[in-house]
């Protein structure tokens, strides 16, 4: 029994470290620049932005309340979208990928950086999951102009 107990906490383990790796780029674009590319390169691949969560508003809003003096970002916002056929196709694999979905990507503008920003996303596990990695990379270049 503390074996199985043992290599599930290694396999919880090993999911949070992929789960803080990412592919960013950075670019000497502004951010709304890089954010009306990011909502166009989703939505022209007949894809449906399902949320646009701003995450630097927020963190912003509540950094006295929280007992902080960091600004974190001058803007940030994180894109969830989902590919229907992709997303069948991993899931038909193995339906835990559930997790993965909505995908994100995220745009962010740091406050000693401006007019530049950067874009990226969360790197995908190994197998099937690199083909949605690989959705994600397209659009981030797109977004950028790097197609």
């Amino acid at each position: 029994m503390k074996q199985f107990l043992l290599a599930g906490i290694l396999a919880l383990a090993a999911q949070a470290a992929v789960a803080q790796d990412a592919v960013t780029y950075s670019v000497d674009q502004s951010f709304d620049d890089v954010e009306f590319g990011l909502e166009s390169a989703i939505v022209d691949r007949g894809l449906v932005i399902d949320a646009v969560s701003h995450v630097g508003d927020m963190l912003e809003r509540t950094r006295a309340d929280v007992g902080s003096d960091v600004v974190l970002f001058k803007k940030a916002n994180v894109y969830s979208f989902c590919s229907a056929s992709l997303s069948r196709k991993v899931m038909e694999i193995d339906p835990m990928n559930i997790q993965y979905c909505p995908y994100g990507i995220f745009i962010a503008e740091m406050p000693d950086s401006p007019e530049k920003a950067i874009i990226g996303y969360r790197v995908m596990p190994d197998g099937p999951m690199k083909e949605v990695e690989a959705m994600l990379d397209e659009i981030t270049r797109a977004a950028i102009g790097e197609e």
